[in-house]
């Protein structure tokens, strides 16, 4: 194993926690970047281009018939043949975070239609799920079978945003995992039907799975709910007869606790396991084999890399698989330095051979990193901020140069808002103002009309308020709305104002009483 310093000669911003590579014949592209795409890249997909230890990012082209891709960060990914016959890999993409922290439950297919010295084209395409269809989520596994000639999708796992009827303004950011089901999606029709396995008991995010003919291996992860590691291996086998599937799963020994690793295949049968966490504030810094032969499976602690001084103290570490055993690691630079680059980054050769592409066993790791809102500062790193310069594009000249005036609005929906005409959260200056905010400002629901989620800080309001708000189903209404809500509320039912009976007047020098009416008489009498 060798580890060598990668240097970034643009747009190093684009290179953050929860993005992934795509490996093509032999080609890397990377996908996910922080942010919406600029106008002068809008496909949001770059070639990885290494030459020399030095890396370049060049936009990819989208055939015309392509849909859009939002960039996702820590989606599933893998790769699968077109079709049974055929030879060309293509790669499904399902969930995952888009800019505004939402989640998405599309399932995208991303394949190669034109290939040249210069540039490749891609095509994606968006397949729409009917049956069981999966919800939002991010931080899980999605693996394709093959039995009796057919292929058939499997996914698992992930953490997703609790239902709005749970959520309360305090907590309405929580996160919690995804029930234990495991998918089938057949991506010819279409479908997708849920299974509960009782061997799988809890939900599990950021674990590694890997897939070899019906089979899929499903290795450590992290539960919320038990805030564990568990060791647990299991085995998912898929048989796909003329009928209904069969799917069973099994508990095998061997496993090891981990969360947040990179899988990276050096051979047919073979794997390498880097990166990851053992415990919440810990680093794992061992890296295992995985070896399949024979329907069976083995893990075995290997030499470690000689890791730099810099990441054995950072705290946070992230990264993908390049394919071809190759994994591309960053970490945080030094703060404490006055010029200092965001990140650092490295690439980890775990073997010096080539894989057989023809006979190549789909594998699948989920992100490199835990997500910071549902895990300890220690380990997630995907809300660090860093300022993003304008960094021009190098390269062909086809593509226009970055200009901060073309950048479109990031704050639509989501977290990262314009709640009111004097909103002023930004993704990137934002910090905690109250003491129940974590990483993400606090939000409160409007109830006018539809509704609307608004800053809390925005509409000043005292910490006091926004828990006491909190803590039952009052409607609130923004300081927008309030006075128009005023004036669509019923006005309240008022009782008839009584007056109080007037007192007799007693005339003076005789016992008898006057009345109002007699002594209104006796006026105009007189008079």
């Amino acid at each position: 194993m060798s580890l060598q310093m990668v240097t970034v000669g643009n747009n190093i911003s684009l290179i953050q926690p929860g993005f992934s590579l795509m490996n093509f014949d032999g080609q890397v592209f990377f996908f996910g970047q922080k942010g919406w795409p600029k106008r002068s890249c809008p496909t949001g997909v770059f070639h990885f281009d290494v030459k020399h230890n030095h890396l370049r990012l060049k936009p990819a082209v989208f055939s015309k018939d392509s849909c859009y891709l939002p960039p996702l960060r820590y989606p599933a990914t893998c790769t699968f043949k077109g079709s049974v016959e055929s030879e060309k890999y293509e790669y499904i993409i399902h969930g995952g975070k888009t800019p505004n922290n939402e989640l998405s439950d599309k399932i995208y297919i991303m394949s190669v239609v034109c290939k040249n010295n210069k540039k490749v084209t891609f095509r994606c395409t968006e397949k729409d799920l009917v049956g069981d269809v999966p919800e939002a989520r991010y931080g899980h596994s999605i693996d394709v079978v093959y039995s009796r000639g057919k292929r058939m999708g499997v996914l698992f796992g992930g953490r997703s945003y609790m239902a709005p009827t749970q959520r309360t303004t305090e907590k309405w950011n929580s996160v919690t995992d995804c029930l234990p089901h495991v998918f089938l999606v057949d991506f010819e029709f279409g479908c997708a039907t849920s299974y509960v396995l009782p061997e799988l008991q809890d939900g599990l995010s950021f674990h590694v799975s890997i897939a070899k003919n019906d089979t899929v291996y499903i290795l450590g992860g992290h539960s919320l709910a038990s805030d564990i590691r568990p060791t647990n291996l299991y085995r998912i086998r898929v048989d796909l007869p003329l009928g209904s599937p069969a799917v069973n799963c099994s508990l095998l020994p061997g496993g090891i606790s981990v969360s947040s690793a990179i899988l990276t295949q050096t051979n047919n049968d073979e794997f390498v396991i880097v990166g990851g966490y053992q415990l919440e504030n810990q680093k794992r810094m061992v890296c295992h084999t995985v070896s399949l032969e024979d329907n069976d499976i083995k893990i075995c602690e290997m030499e470690t890399p000689d890791w730099t001084p810099d990441i054995k103290h950072s705290k946070i570490w992230f990264g993908s698989s390049m394919g071809n055993g190759t994994v591309f690691l960053g970490i945080p630079g030094d703060n404490k330095q006055a010029v200092s680059e965001a990140f650092y980054f490295y690439m980890l050769k775990c073997s010096e051979d080539g894989m057989n592409e023809d006979q190549k066993t789909l594998a699948n790791s989920q992100t490199s990193t835990e997500d910071p809102g549902d895990s300890t500062p220690l380990e997630d790193s995907e809300e660090f901020c860093f300022s993003a310069e304008a960094n021009s594009f190098d390269g062909d000249d086809e593509f226009d140069t970055y200009n901060e005036e073309d950048e479109e609005d990031e704050s639509v929906t989501g977290y990262w808002i314009t709640c009111c005409p004097t909103c002023d959260v930004d993704i990137n200056t934002w910090v905690p103002f109250y003491s129940t905010e974590l990483n993400k400002p606090a939000m409160i629901y409007c109830s006018h009309g539809d509704g609307h989620w608004v800053h809390a800080q925005c509409m000043d309001l005292a910490e006091r308020t926004l828990i006491h708000l909190s803590e039952g189903s009052n409607k609130y209404y923004c300081n927008e709305h309030v006075e128009i809500a005023r004036s669509l509320q019923t006005p309240k039912r008022v009782l008839p104002f009584k007056k109080p009976p007037m007192k007799p007047i007693r005339k003076r020098g005789s016992g008898k009483v006057l009345t109002p009416a007699k002594k209104s008489f006796l006026r105009r009498l007189f008079d």
